[in-house]
């Protein structure tokens, strides 16, 4: 299936139903009077997210989105029926945007989530309302009230625990191969990987989810590579695995690169945990390789793990390193949620 993590449509909620004139005729009964019903009320358009869903493709193809307006009132007394709404369904992770692409209406973070986006128009009355004493038979009814009508942005953020960022080649799909049970595109040239991947990794009989996103260059807030587009899916981690290649001779630089990238795109990843690792630690020599690990934590002022992707080599270490991280931000998230329900 193709991954789409934005979509731009259009959703109308239905126009409520007309109310009727009508005037009650009847043999053998001597007095008539208005007896037109009120018209139904117009459909909603209500965003329902799903949890079996990871990506925004139904959207790719049709773009326009209306609910059913409502029926027109009858005579007898006789209201119309309510028209129906139309349900859009979304993937866990989804954000609801205006038109201009800025103002965030729904955040959905919670599988079976439900919302009303836009409420259907209330139904016009019909003449049997406006009958009193001294108006006995009302010509009056109403038309109904029209619907709501938008343009919204969705865009999709990937619900993962820890996010992979790195250049390109930097082996983070070798590394997702390798903590869990996705299979991602692992070749020897750069931009392997065009989309997201998730993985579930285990690790001391915990699971939490690890998302690798496509490799940043120098320049990508200017659109250079696949530009920001994906960083979005990291907002949502808890901790970020920054790899690095240990096989290229400036790593010190390849860390202000992406450092730099993070920091320009905003939105708090440069203020996120962060874990660095030296990867493709088989292909380098012992002594190169724990100097560039000394100039690596010089320059981070971090920690730096030391890993092998390809052949596994300090992989649980970093799993562990993550996964004390996003534990501690599960327990926090917990405590947070407890406070605001104490606090309500």
């Amino acid at each position: 299936m193709k991954f789409l993590d934005q979509a731009k449509i259009y959703v109308r909620s239905g126009d409520g139903g007309a109310g009727a004139v009508s005037f009650r005729r009847e043999k053998f009964i001597e007095f008539g009077g208005p007896d037109g019903g009120d018209g139904g009320r117009g459909g909603d358009v209500v965003i329902e997210t799903a949890a079996n869903l990871n990506t925004l493709i139904d959207y790719r193809y049709q773009q326009h989105f209306k609910a059913e307006k409502g029926h027109h009132g009858m005579g007898a007394n006789r209201s119309g029926a309510g028209g129906e709404s139309i349900v859009l369904r979304v993937p866990v992770g989804t954000e609801i945007l205006d038109e201009a692409n800025e103002q965030v209406l729904l955040d959905l973070t919670t599988p079976g989530e439900r919302h009303v986006l836009l409420k259907g128009g209330d139904g016009g009355f019909g003449n049997a309302h406006y009958k009193s004493s001294t108006n006995r038979a009302p010509r009056r009814a109403d038309t109904g009230w029209p619907g709501e009508e938008r343009w919204i942005w969705l865009r999709l953020k990937l619900i993962a625990d820890a996010g992979l960022v790195g250049l390109p080649n930097a082996g983070k799909s070798t590394l997702l191969a390798a903590a869990s049970r996705a299979k991602p595109k692992i070749a020897d040239y750069p931009f392997t990987t065009l989309r997201p991947q998730l993985g579930v990794v285990s690790a001391h009989g915990e699971e939490f989810v690890l998302a690798d996103l496509p490799g940043l260059i120098e320049g990508a807030s200017e659109g250079a590579g696949l530009g920001h587009r994906f960083l979005g899916h990291v907002e949502r981690c808890a901790v970020i695995l920054h790899l690095i290649d240990g096989t290229e001779d400036d790593v010190v630089g390849h860390y202000r690169t992406i450092r730099g990238e993070l920091a320009r795109y905003g939105h708090g990843l440069a203020d996120k945990p962060e874990i660095i690792g030296l990867n493709k630690a088989d292909a380098v020599p012992a002594e190169e390789l724990a100097k560039k690990r000394q100039k690596l934590k010089r320059a981070s002022k971090r920690p730096v793990l030391t890993l092998s992707g390809a052949t596994g080599g300090g992989v649980p270490e970093t799993l562990s390193a993550l996964l004390t991280v996003i534990k501690d931000a599960r327990a926090k998230a917990v405590e947070a949620k407890a406070a605001a329900e104490t606090a309500t």
